[in-house]
């Protein structure tokens, strides 16, 4: 009988799942920036070709936005964020975890269960869990049971009063001691405030790309953005910087010549809702085959994670750790809170600065709060006159051809809208 031959990484599931997306973002779309090779590149190397990213001192795992970053930095420490969009993973969570769990956390868990994940972020010393939805509440002690540690940063189930402030504050002040014991550093106003500053920095390449992507007619596809954001998942994060500084460049280049990603009257697209994590980048892809354009969002995995900044009134030590602390909660529109009056706002104000012709609201099955929300943000468009496309999927490759059909006609809804305004 033959010995069966181990597969070589870039003949795995996970290695051809990350390579079919990849050659599907570049190439089937025309004119791709060239400041996107760094971040094409990066991809290919990490998620095809298993290559492992170096990490300066410990690995702290992150499952969510709300872990303070620049206090895992500041202890000299590299956060690794670890939402997963492959559906190689989510099948192996799926073994272990409810029919109807959300495939983000089914993913997450099933990466965090395999031997040599990928990315490869080698040994977590430590993996932050706010307690964001419930799902992921429950999800910390099977992490644990995997042989992780884990530390659960608990959030509070409102944001708007004092009361959930401080509870916050408290949280996070917490959550710094525990840094300096796993890490054995002490944290100093002088490595917290050189933290901040380099976040600074990456927030204000965002914010570039960000105000770029107003562009009409649009100079950047979506299916970029989005993947430029995943990079900041686990790049290193001034290298990240310099790459987005170098692609702003480039677009900026691109206004000045009238450049078209796009056609000049695609359907101007918000997406909301559940993340994009790559490898499921579909509903953006399906959007832009399908020829809108998607300029804006309101996601964890892009817009939200970057775009606002934190201010410090006193450079002390306590004030800044509370700046940093009420910069991740007060701006935050996260459906897990009590209200999502934030999120409407944010919505409509983003529809209307990126001159919006539509939205599209992405719900992971099983993801109880964007499912619950998302008549209230329908009712709230609506009466400002902005259509939007509800989907509810998840990581599986199966309802592709429905979700296209669905994604054509309320484009082609849209563009019939224009033409009678017209």
């Amino acid at each position: 009988m033959t010995e069966r031959q181990p597969v070589s990484f870039n003949h795995s599931r996970q290695a051809r799942e990350a390579e079919n997306i990849l050659d599907h973002i570049t190439d089937r779309f025309d004119d791709n920036p060239r400041g996107m090779d760094y971040f094409y590149d990066l991809f290919r190397r990490v998620y095809c070709q298993g290559e492992a990213l170096p990490y300066e001192g410990m690995r702290i795992g992150t499952t969510c936005i709300q872990a303070p970053e620049e206090l895992i930095h500041a202890v000299g420490a590299t956060p690794v964020r670890l939402c997963n969009g492959a559906y190689h993973y989510d099948q192996i969570g799926g073994d272990f975890m409810p029919a109807k769990s959300c495939s983000l956390v089914k993913a997450t868990l099933g990466m965090l269960s395999s031997q040599d994940p990928v990315p490869r972020i080698g040994n977590l010393d430590l993996i932050v869990n706010p307690t964001t939805c419930d799902q992921k509440k429950k999800a910390s002690a099977m992490i644990e049971a995997m042989g992780h540690r884990v530390y659960d940063l608990e959030l509070p189930p409102a944001k708007e009063s004092e009361e959930a402030r401080l509870y916050w504050q408290r949280s996070v002040r917490q959550f710094a001691v525990r840094l300096s014991e796993v890490t054995g550093q002490r944290l100093t106003r002088k490595a917290l405030k050189a933290a901040m500053a380099r976040t600074a920095r990456a927030q204000a390449a965002f914010r570039a790309l960000h105000q770029l992507r107003k562009s009409q007619p649009a100079v950047f596809l979506g299916k970029d953005a989005f993947l430029v954001t995943n990079a900041f998942f686990f790049d290193d994060i001034e290298r990240w910087t310099a790459a987005v500084e170098a692609l702003n460049e480039e677009l900026q280049q691109r206004l000045l010549e009238n450049f078209q990603a796009a056609q000049r009257k695609a359907p101007r697209i918000l997406f909301t809702g559940s993340p994009p994590i790559f490898p499921n980048l579909k509903l953006p892809l399906l959007i832009e085959e399908a020829g809108g354009v998607v300029v804006a969002d309101e996601t964890c995995s892009a817009n939200r994670m970057l775009y606002d900044l934190t201010a410090v009134d006193e450079w002390r030590l306590d004030d800044m750790v509370d700046a940093l602390a009420d910069r991740y909660l007060k701006p935050c529109t996260c459906p897990i809170f009590t209200r999502n009056d934030d999120r409407r706002r944010r919505l409509l104000e983003l529809a209307d600065s990126f001159a919006v012709d539509g939205v599209v609201y992405q719900a992971f099955a099983g993801c109880q709060v964007y499912e619950m929300e998302q008549r209230s943000i329908a009712e709230a468009l609506s009466a400002k006159g902005i259509p939007m496309l509800y989907v509810e999927t998840d990581y599986s490759p199966d309802d592709m051809g429905q979700l296209s059909t669905r994604i054509e006609a309320f484009l082609e809804s849209i563009k019939t809208r224009k033409r009678k305004r017209a």
